[in-house]
């Protein structure tokens, strides 16, 4: 498909979907792909990008507003070439079988995926800290506090990606 750096772009408020983006840039790197991992929010333009990977957080239901933005800032240019969509976010182990868990939120995600005729999309787990501030990150909290992002299943999925961006 495409030799040109991967753009991984995310929207992410608590550090665990920046994270995730993160273990996806690495693994394309490591596959000889080059990638640059950025906010969603910080880009702003994608010359030079032969494929991207847009992730974003769910939160009450939605897709993170900076990749919601985003998807809509570059739809047209996004649906010129390779695209990738994650989200992150449900709080127990309901995603590690590659299915949605019924997450809240999950509609949304893939709406947007379609939207831009992204080749696949995924959605793993999230993390949230027992120290989370803010309504209604600290009342999850109390309950619902820990790290369910599964990275051996994130990095078999960034693998996929590479194997697909380096025919």
């Amino acid at each position: 498909m495409t030799r040109d750096p991967v753009l991984v772009a995310y929207g992410s408020t608590r550090g665990g979907t920046a994270e995730i983006a993160e273990w996806i840039g690495e693994s394309l790197r490591a596959a000889h792909i080059p990638a640059d991992v950025r906010a969603a929010r910080e880009v702003r333009s994608l010359d030079g990008f032969g494929a991207v990977v847009l992730g974003g957080a769910l939160y009450t239901g939605r897709w993170h507003r900076d990749a919601r933005r985003f998807a809509r800032r570059f739809s047209r240019q996004l649906r010129e070439r390779p695209v990738w969509v994650f989200a992150s976010g449900p709080l127990d182990a309901s995603t590690d079988d590659g299915s949605d868990g019924n997450a809240f939120g999950a509609k949304s995600v893939h709406k947007y995926a379609a939207r831009l005729g992204a080749l696949d999309t995924a959605l793993f787990g999230g993390r949230l800290e027992r120290t989370a501030r803010g309504f209604p990150a600290s009342a999850m909290a109390k309950k619902s506090a820990g790290d369910f992002r599964d990275r051996s299943r994130i990095e078999a999925w960034a693998k996929e990606i590479s194997a697909r961006v380096g025919q």
